[in-house]
């Protein structure tokens, strides 16, 4: 902002521009329905959501299961002692 119109006692909001052909429509608080459609439309567009991303979603979730299964498996087949490795000891 210019200091031009700060020293005539301008704010923001009140810059001498007028815009003209902007028109704002709203509802009342009061007058709108908070959960209008909510199980009519609101349930089957949730279905309707999950039915087209589950495609999308599960494989990289059963990918990384099968390789997390994998890798604990390997993990615990190589924890586990070799016959004869400790024979000598008692």
């Amino acid at each position: 902002m210019r200091t031009s119109l700060i020293r005539r006692g301008l704010g923001f909001g009140h810059l001498g521009v007028t815009v003209r052909g902007t028109t704002k429509y709203h509802l009342s608080p009061m007058e709108q329905k908070a959960f209008a459609g909510a199980i009519s439309q609101g349930v089957p567009n949730t279905l309707w959501r999950i039915r087209r991303s589950v495609f999308t979603v599960t494989p990289p979730f059963i990918i990384g299961y099968l390789i997390y299964d994998a890798a604990e498996k390997e993990h615990d087949r190589l924890m586990r002692k070799k016959d004869g490795d400790f024979a000598d000891e008692e």
